[in-house]
C-alpha cells in the first residue's frame, strides 16, 4: 500500500502562484511516475502533468508554460509549481503515484485531493 499526502493548494488571484507538494510512502518497491490531475465540478479527472522517474515530463497543453512539475525520486516527493494561475485552473487537484518500470503501470494511488481557487 502506497499514501500519498498532498499539500500548498489555496486561494490565489489571477496571475499569482501556488506550488502543490505531494509525498509518497509505503510499500513503494519501484515507481514508474508520478504526476497531477484535476477535476472541476462537472467536469472529468484530467491529466495536468505527469513525471517519470527517469525525469521525462508530460504537461497538458492547457499549462505548458506556465506549470512546472518535479520530482524528487530519492524522497518519493512530487512538486507541482504553477504560475501565471487563471481562473480556468480552479479545481480540486490529485496527486497520482504509478508502481511499475518503463511504459508498464501496475499499479495507481491517488492522493486525496487539494483545492486550489484562483480568483479573477
Amino acid at each position: 500500500q502506497v499514501q500519498l499526502v498532498e499539500s500548498g493548494g489555496g486561494s490565489v488571484q489571477a496571475g499569482g502562484s501556488l506550488r502543490l507538494s505531494c509525498a509518497a510512502s509505503g510499500r513503494i518497491f519501484n515507481m514508474q511516475s508520478m504526476g497531477w490531475y484535476r477535476q472541476s465540478p462537472g467536469k472529468q479527472r484530467e491529466l495536468v502533468a505527469n513525471v517519470g522517474s527517469g525525469g521525462d515530463t508530460v504537461y497538458a497543453d492547457f499549462v505548458k508554460g506556465r506549470f512546472t512539475i518535479s520530482l524528487n525520486h530519492a524522497k518519493n516527493t512530487v512538486n507541482l509549481l504553477m504560475n501565471s494561475l487563471k481562473p480556468e485552473d480552479t479545481a480540486v487537484y490529485y496527486c497520482k503515484f504509478n508502481l511499475g518500470s518503463g511504459t508498464f503501470v501496475q499499479g495507481s494511488y491517488w492522493g486525496q485531493g487539494t483545492q486550489v481557487t484562483v480568483s479573477s
